[in-house]
């Protein structure tokens, strides 16, 4: 066979295979058209339906950096070990920064259904902080043998709330509602709003009702379990109930609850008014059954009752004082102002001084002292 029968034959092998393949050629089909997000603006700013379905999300959260100084519980760290001095055996205190770095993300998913509307939210924090270490106690005379030392490092991560509503009805974790109201109110909006115990508890699992009217009313019904030393020990619940008038002018709210552990109960009343344009004041005060701080879920102050006060006047389009204080039965006095001022939209810079004075239940000084916190954070 010579080299031109060689390459004939190639060629016509090539071209039988090249036609055997354009026989099974395969046919791309035309793509799907794209199917971008759309804004969903039912539910407020930054809500978007999930490709797909008829379900809004919104995805949120913040970026916080905290500075601590000075004394209480939203001060700096008191009485830490001088490391240097440690190593020769000598005790030398100092006091330093608290500081604080959080993450949150927040998570929030509505559809409406024949039912109400269906919802979803998740809020997540991860924090990195500084803390001081627990004092070494000699556990038979309670002398301190070693003073707690200064520490920074370890992310912590917090579920503040993982909640499902349907309506008006909810389940799942989330803050009391014996401390938020019925209409979600915080006592104040200083950063240090709950010194000395504050004005109720926080995290518990949580099961209620809320019916919200269309002339400003609105009233509640919570099942609650507690935290720690408050958590149920039986089937019967902590039980919340509230109610609340909002208007123009301002509102006026109360709660009462009941502590199935300790047979106690605790509540508060509240009046908000909106004085000007520019100013909001506002006024609460408590009562609970047991004078004893350690007795009740729900009150979380010392002695029988205890008032709180603030406001808010917006200085200028930037920037907004804020102002609060409480007094207990037990002579505990706090005290917070601060000024928030938004650098830039998104961006809120927050320095505040505190001032506390503590005592026992029964009246008798434990500490006193100023603090002072500086807060950074970034909402997106």
């Amino acid at each position: 066979m010579n080299i031109r029968g060689l390459l004939l034959g190639s060629v016509a092998a090539l071209t039988a295979v090249s036609g055997a393949r354009a026989a099974d050629a395969v046919v791309v089909a035309e793509p799907e058209p794209m199917e971008y997000v759309r804004v969903c603006d039912v539910y407020g700013a930054g809500f978007y339906y999930i490709p797909g379905t008829e379900t809004c999300l919104r995805v949120g959260g913040y970026m916080r950096y905290d500075i601590g100084v000075g004394k209480g519980d939203y001060g700096g760290l008191t009485d830490v070990r001088d490391k240097l001095d440690a190593l020769n055996g000598d005790t030398k205190l100092n006091d330093t920064y608290y500081k604080r770095a959080r993450a949150a993300i927040q998570l929030d998913a509505r559809s409406e259904t024949e039912l109400g509307t269906l919802r979803a939210y998740m809020h997540l924090n991860f924090d990195w902080d500084s803390r001081r270490t627990a004092n070494i106690v000699d556990e038979d005379t309670g002398e301190i043998l070693q003073y707690g030392d200064s520490f920074a490092g370890g992310t912590t991560a917090k579920m503040n709330h993982a909640y499902i509503e349907l309506g008006g009805f909810r389940v799942g974790k989330t803050d009391s509602m014996f401390t938020t109201l019925v209409n979600n109110l915080y006592a104040g909006d200083v950063i240090a709003d709950d010194m000395l115990g504050g004005y109720g508890p926080w995290d518990t699992h949580q099961i209620s009702y809320t019916y919200t009217g269309a002339n400003g009313f609105s009233a509640a019904v919570a099942l609650e379990e507690g935290t720690d030393d408050y958590t149920l020990d039986d089937y019967i619940p902590h039980v919340v109930v509230g109610a609340a008038y909002t208007q123009g002018w301002g509102g006026v709210s109360g709660v009462v609850g009941y502590d199935s552990v300790y047979e106690e109960w605790a509540g508060k009343v509240r009046l908000d008014v909106k004085a000007t344009e520019t100013i909001n004041l506002w006024v609460m005060a408590g009562y609970g059954s047991d004078d004893n701080v350690t007795r009740s879920w729900y009150k979380t102050w010392g002695g029988n009752w205890a008032v709180w006060g603030g406001g808010s006047a917006k200085l200028n389009e930037k920037a907004t004082f804020n102002v609060q204080a409480s007094y207990f039965e037990n002579e505990d006095v706090t005290v917070a102002a601060n000024v928030a001022y938004e650098l830039v939209p998104g961006l809120k810079i927050t320095p505040e001084v505190t001032y506390f004075s503590a005592h026992t239940d029964d009246k008798v000084k434990i500490d006193d002292g100023v603090g002072g916190f500086l807060r950074f954070q970034r909402n997106f």
